[in-house]
């Protein structure tokens, strides 16, 4: 029994960092199922119609290069994209309409009402993007309480082992 102990003591502290260090991929998440790539072409283009090249950056499930149909506008654009991350910041969308002549402007959208809100603050504008607009999602990673308590969950967890490792080293030496 106190060979097992001191066993099952030494592989945990030893063996730390193998454990912890494999990836944090959740179940169900789109990095589960698909593997990382370096761009994406998205083409959801219809006969009959006029079909435009844009490009979707940011916070969003998928992001990459969209063929879609002359019209579309940025909310469809982007739930053709699988919507936005938890990480997005809604309230400032930029679309950078890039025009002939090197003319290049920028618009800012808040769909902060549309998603979280339960009456509509601002009038929503449903603009329709043009031929090589740019749509940015801007976002940072939002703080979570439960990664800091995985983090000394974890250090507790190694003092307590190497704590039982010591006490079962000075009962063998005792007896």
């Amino acid at each position: 029994m106190k060979r097992t102990i001191i066993l099952t003591s030494v592989i945990t502290v030893f063996f730390w960092e193998f454990i912890n260090s494999q990836d944090d991929i959740q179940i169900g998440s789109p990095n589960a199922t698909r593997p990382a790539a370096t761009g994406a072409l998205y083409d959801y283009s219809t006969t009959n119609t006029i079909n435009i090249k844009v490009q979707l950056w940011g916070y969003v499930r998928f992001p990459g290069f969209y063929i879609v149909p002359e019209g579309t506008s940025i909310n469809e654009l982007i739930s053709v994209a699988g919507g936005p991350t938890e990480d997005a910041i809604l309230n400032d969308i930029r679309v950078v309409k890039i025009r002939e002549a090197s003319e290049t402007y920028m618009v800012k959208y808040d769909y902060n009402d549309l998603v979280w809100e339960t009456n509509i603050k601002t009038q929503i504008k449903y603009t329709r993007l043009d031929a090589g607009d740019v749509v940015v999602v801007p976002g940072e990673p939002r703080y979570f309480v439960r990664e800091d308590i995985a983090f000394y969950l974890g250090v507790l967890t190694a003092l307590a082992s190497i704590a039982a490792l010591i006490l079962s080293i000075i009962s063998i030496n005792n007896l």
